[in-house]
């Protein structure tokens, strides 16, 4: 008897801790990232950042007991590869929320998004996304890069641009933005020249800057990624162009000296929504106790910030019984103020409105290295609520 009460109790324990694990799920994530395509070069450390915060996640409770699966795969920053991607995701994996990348992809699969009521983080934060009305399921970590061209031009105008010019790749990344930026330009009178067209793996750029040259502008806008802004700056340099460049966030990073030399020296200034890899902020030792060896961006900052950002919502709509994709859009929604440890500006969502900040900083190149020169901060009216 003695021995049949000792197994009860051992079975009654062992239940104890077993049943908990039994209940404990897994949340499926699909991933789509660039990790061979035209945008690699910033999309592969983005990707790292991405699943480092994942394992962060799980190794720290996951969410709410159950545990983060990101389901990562390559697309090459081909729009059919992407569109293949997210049905597989939904059909197979069944899941309810994707990391995904591409200023193209992104926009293609929002419609489909918004019909299957699947959140979908992007690593493009494009203006049009951000009116939840027409793109309920649409969420990104960073100020639009609507929001970003506007600050931009207003850096330019206080540093005595007077003429300007948009230099971006015939593409939706680089052409989203050149609307506002157009507009904005004309608001505060500024005096536009003819845009000129870089691609993502221009290896030269000399013909675009001689007929950029004929304007004379004092500013221009590269809406480009590292590689080819570096090959823009180096052709100005060469031609003597007494031009100053402002830089989008994909275009501005650690690796930009490197690749630009001496072009880039107090000539290039770039938009920074997340801050650099390393700098001391209260959330960066985290990141980089989980972060892989090798050298890192402010991209793998990015990528981690939007996964933190999606586990929060995930936890908050695990809480409300609502783990769906309504239901993880809701808990999103309820997100105010939500501090990132200082990777980004303070983070809100709400039911009318997914800007999550239309704040910055703004970054300059000195002694080979980007520093932060300023944070800046654009109001945040209504009436720029998807433009």
């Amino acid at each position: 008897m003695k021995k049949f009460l000792m197994a009860a109790a051992l079975a009654a324990a062992l239940c104890m801790v077993v049943a908990p694990m039994a209940m404990a799920g897994v949340i499926k994530v699909g991933g789509i990232f660039d990790i061979t395509g035209p945008t690699s070069t910033v999309g592969k450390d983005y990707a790292a950042g991405a699943l480092a915060a994942v394992k962060y996640i799980n190794e720290t409770g996951g969410i709410g007991g159950d545990t983060l699966k990101l389901i990562p795969a390559d697309y090459a920053y081909k729009i059919p590869e992407a569109v293949s991607l997210y049905k597989k995701y939904k059909g197979v994996d069944k899941v309810f929320a994707i990391q995904g990348w591409g200023t193209g992809d992104t926009v293609a699969l929002s419609p489909m998004a918004k019909k299957d009521k699947i959140v979908f983080f992007s690593a493009s934060f494009v203006g049009a996304l951000t009116n939840p009305k027409k793109t309920p399921y649409n969420f990104f970590i960073a100020a639009s890069y609507s929001t970003m061209i506007r600050l931009a031009l207003l850096y330019a105008k206080e540093n005595g641009a007077k003429k300007f010019v948009f230099i971006y790749p015939d593409h939706p990344y680089g052409k989203m933005p050149i609307k506002a930026g157009r507009a904005f330009a004309k608001k505060i009178g500024l005096q536009v020249g003819p845009d000129q067209f870089v691609g993502l793996r221009a290896i030269d750029a000399t013909s675009q800057l001689l007929a950029m040259k004929k304007f004379d502008p004092d500013w221009a806008w590269i809406g480009g990624t590292t590689p080819s802004t570096a090959v823009i700056l180096k052709d100005a340099a060469k031609l003597g162009l007494r031009t100053k460049f402002v830089i989008n966030c994909w275009g501005f990073d650690e690796n930009l000296p490197k690749l630009a030399g001496a072009a880039a020296e107090g000539r290039a200034f770039g938009m920074v929504p997340v801050v650099f890899y390393g700098m001391n902020v209260p959330g960066m030792a985290t990141v980089k106790k989980y972060a892989p060896k090798g050298i890192h961006q402010l991209h793998f900052v990015k990528g981690w910030t939007s996964v933190i950002v999606m586990a929060e919502g995930l936890r908050r709509a695990k809480k409300a019984g609502k783990l769906s994709g309504p239901g993880l859009k809701a808990a999103l929604e309820t997100l105010k103020d939500y501090s990132t440890g200082g990777l980004t500006p303070p983070i809100t969502y709400t039911a009318t409105d997914h800007r999550p900040s239309t704040a910055c900083m703004i970054g300059g190149i000195k002694d080979g290295k980007a520093f932060i020169i300023k944070s800046v901060e654009f109001p945040r009216k209504p009436e720029y609520i998807g433009q």
